[in-house]
């Protein structure tokens, strides 16, 4: 799966987007990327989640979006 499938999978902004937001909508871009990833994670566990690697993405893409706060924050 390309990063532009999973991205528009699991309706999140790119990194271009995700620069452009201001402070606070970017912490709620985060938490609610954070919440979609615990919710991945417990239909892991129910053996509901298909699409394991998803998970690992959704981590990445996180660490990506706090990256840029903290730069932004800078």
């Amino acid at each position: 799966m390309t990063i532009m499938k999973a991205i528009k999978e699991l309706k999140l902004k790119d990194k271009v987007a995700l620069s452009g937001l201001a402070d606070a909508k970017l912490t709620d871009e985060i938490k609610g990327m954070e919440k979609t990833l615990f919710t991945m994670r417990m239909k892991l566990k129910m053996w509901e989640q298909k699409q394991t690697h998803l998970i690992k993405f959704l981590r990445r893409h996180i660490a990506a979006a706090k990256t840029i706060a903290t730069n932004k924050k800078a």
